[in-house]
């Protein structure tokens, strides 16, 4: 049985700026993009929260929530420094953690002999360390599986720690609504309420056939979920799935020319961030995708065949990203372009870093 933490720091990046500017203390901020240049909102903390700001909200419709809301722009390295020390105390109990964002890890604490090998307890010295010794919060969620454990890193936020004992899994979960299960969006959700499936114990009595049937391979996933099994481990490395650079611009882009030229420059930022991993990934497909002015979005794709051609092409991103305009050839508020990718192979991999090398 093993002995999960999900770790989630609370509001981290304006918990951080709160913290370097004690001023900032009880009044309404985020950290974001500004409002006149169409950017978004990274996170807020809990007084904004009481105005309805909410991450990915966009600047400007926050400070319509809350006309007072202070906009701070983003210091990423500030962030990563901090989350750096959060991973210092992580490893005080144990090397198997996870990270998942710079604010939140998943611990596992089966075999930490501290504290008579109490997760709870565990978990509550972290949290104890990090207010005293960062003076930052976080909420810590403690379970048999990961799955668990993130949900309940939710359950007393902010700077709570909530536990799910083995026995209790059972009681917990048959309440729990299928909304809080990862993965499973508004449009899951909704095709499981015409199946009337609101809760996890709902979703018990539907036959795993059928959930293959109308959610493919995550069906099965879904059943296994609604008993609260998850038997993934905590891995201390993750692979990535794709790579990509957006841009949203401060006025409407509408016409081919400027739209190519914007994406030129998208492609030059995306080819120096995959010189930096090529030698661990294999692109498989590439993608963009556009947002309208009227903030609907598309997105295509297509797969690599020739991997021996160069796979930033301009003229293969540039047939894509018209293909994609012209699905409503409307002003456009963003631009992005990718890669999906795979691991390679370990042969190849050592090749390619040992030409890199020389």
């Amino acid at each position: 049985m093993r002995k999960i933490i999900h770790i989630d720091a609370d509001s981290f990046f304006a918990s951080v700026e709160m913290r370097e500017d004690s001023s900032l203390v009880g009044k309404p901020i985020a950290v974001g993009g500004s409002s006149d240049r169409r950017g978004v909102i990274a996170t807020s903390n809990y007084e904004a929260r009481k105005f309805g700001v909410r991450s990915a909200m966009a600047s400007s419709r926050a400070l319509q929530q809350c006309s007072q809301l202070i906009i701070l722009p983003p210091r990423f390295e500030l962030y990563r420094a901090v989350s750096r020390q959060f991973h210092a105390i992580f490893r005080d109990f144990t090397e198997l953690v996870e990270p998942l964002s710079l604010d939140e890890a998943y611990l596992d604490v089966s075999e930490c002999e501290q504290f008579e090998g109490s997760a709870t307890l565990i978990a509550n010295e972290i949290r104890r360390r990090v207010r005293e010794e960062l003076r930052l919060t976080v909420s810590a969620g403690v379970a048999p599986n990961k799955f668990l454990a993130k949900i309940a890193s939710d359950w007393n936020k902010p700077d709570g720690t909530f536990t799910i004992a083995p026995g209790d899994v059972a009681g917990f979960v048959v309440s729990l609504p299928v909304s809080k299960i990862n993965g499973v969006g508004k449009v899951t959700a909704e095709k499981l309420k015409r199946l009337g499936v609101v809760t996890c114990g709902d979703l018990r009595h539907i036959p795993i056939e059928e959930l293959a049937k109308r959610f493919g391979k995550y069906g099965p996933r879904l059943a296994e979920l609604a008993q609260g099994i998850d038997h993934r481990e905590v891995k201390t490395s993750r692979l990535r799935k794709s790579i990509s650079v957006e841009r949203t611009y401060p006025e409407d882009i509408a016409t081919e020319s400027v739209i190519l030229e914007a994406l030129g420059k998208i492609l030059e930022e995306l080819q120096g961030r995959f010189e930096k991993i090529a030698h661990q990934y294999q692109p498989s497909k590439r993608f963009i995708k556009v947002k309208f002015g009227d903030f609907t979005q598309t997105t295509l794709d297509e797969a690599i065949v020739d991997q021996t051609r160069d796979w930033l092409s301009p003229t293969d991103y540039q047939r894509l990203m018209l293909a994609g305009w012209q699905r409503k050839k409307m002003p456009v508020r963003l631009l992005g372009a990718g890669l999906r990718l795979e691991p390679r192979k370990r042969e190849d991999a050592d090749q390619l870093a040992l030409f890199d090398s020389d």
